[in-house]
């Protein structure tokens, strides 16, 4: 890993040091605004702003997080598909909003593909399946079980339509032929209390978000929704393992720009992720919330999302899913 981080930084420092024009070679010269588009307190958000602590320090100057909620994440990243392309605007990109997005929304204002520029990847995310104690079940059989006994009686939450919790939830529903009734929110962070007292059933979310009510007894996690276990909890099954075969919902995270960004400010962006994939103070926080690094070049991101989306459009189609 570390011999790959060290050939993708000197690359990323080629480029950049080949680039022309003051204003790229001096960048940055001002804080930097990182867009997040789920509301604070749910998983992209903590995730973001420990990204945003770990890059301020690199680059010298300030990364300040903005919480840009709403339509699946997607009012946030059009923003920032509007903004200037001068390298002070960045989006906190999750494949809930750039890679399951398009495949439900038909009529969005913006192309995740030709209006962002890709920087790289930064976090893989393992999700699992919680439920509230409430819920008469300790095992992914006994959900199923009740779940077609009381038809639209339980509810899953998601961090929106489009996000990737509303989709994993469809595809469950789907592959379990149960009836269970979606209730959207403005992000992971703004479900969680609905789903801590009960109002709501049950969520896919990223581990980060739910290991902590999970250890403390609030919750109930009754598996993940990646092919293999996390190593962050090795205890709890797949959900394949569990009573659904070839079930499999991931999650990434990554940086990215307004597409006419300078190639010099990419690659300097592209650089300093690839500094905080190996910062054991970064490192470390990554371990505790339960999430794996991740880097990459912009352009294998950029191919990466192109493959993404493709994946998640068979998937919409699959499961009937649509955005309201």
């Amino acid at each position: 890993m570390i011999r790959k981080l060290r050939t993708l930084l000197w690359a990323a420092c080629a480029v950049y040091g080949s680039a022309s024009g003051a204003a790229a070679q001096d960048y940055p010269t001002g804080p930097i605004r990182l867009i997040v588009t789920f509301a604070a307190g749910g998983s992209s958000d903590v995730l973001a702003r420990s990204v945003a602590k770990a890059m301020s320090e690199g680059l010298g100057r300030t990364v300040v997080v903005e919480n840009r909620p709403g339509a699946g994440g997607h009012i946030g990243a059009q923003s920032v598909a509007r903004a200037d392309p001068d390298g002070y605007t960045a989006l906190f990109g999750t494949n809930g909003t750039l890679a399951i997005g398009p495949a439900l929304y038909k009529n969005l204002k913006y192309d995740p593909v030709t209006d962002l520029a890709p920087v790289g990847m930064l976090h893989q995310l393992p999700n699992v399946l919680i439920v509230h104690p409430s819920v008469p079940a300790v095992n992914l059989h006994e959900l199923i079980d009740y779940a077609r006994r009381k038809p639209g009686a339980l509810t899953f939450a998601s961090a929106g339509v489009g996000s990737a919790s509303h989709l994993a939830g469809e595809l469950l529903k789907v592959a379990a032929n149960v009836d269970i009734l979606h209730v959207p929110y403005k992000g992971g962070g703004a479900a969680l209390p609905d789903l801590l007292s009960g109002r709501v059933s049950m969520m896919i979310e990223t581990i980060p978000n739910a290991l902590p009510s999970v250890r403390s007894g609030a919750l109930r996690a009754l598996g993940v929704t990646t092919p293999a276990r996390s190593s962050n909890a090795p205890d709890l099954p797949t959900l394949a393992e569990a009573g659904l075969p070839g079930f499999e919902v991931s999650s990434w995270t990554g940086l990215f720009v307004p597409a006419g960004t300078p190639r010099a400010i990419v690659a300097r962006l592209n650089a300093e992720t690839l500094r905080i994939a190996r910062d054991g103070a970064y490192l470390d926080q990554l371990k505790i919330m339960g999430t794996d690094v991740a880097f990459s070049t912009p352009e294998a991101l950029g191919a990466f999302m192109v493959k993404d989306i493709a994946n998640w459009t068979l998937a919409v189609q699959r499961s009937g899913a649509r955005a309201d």
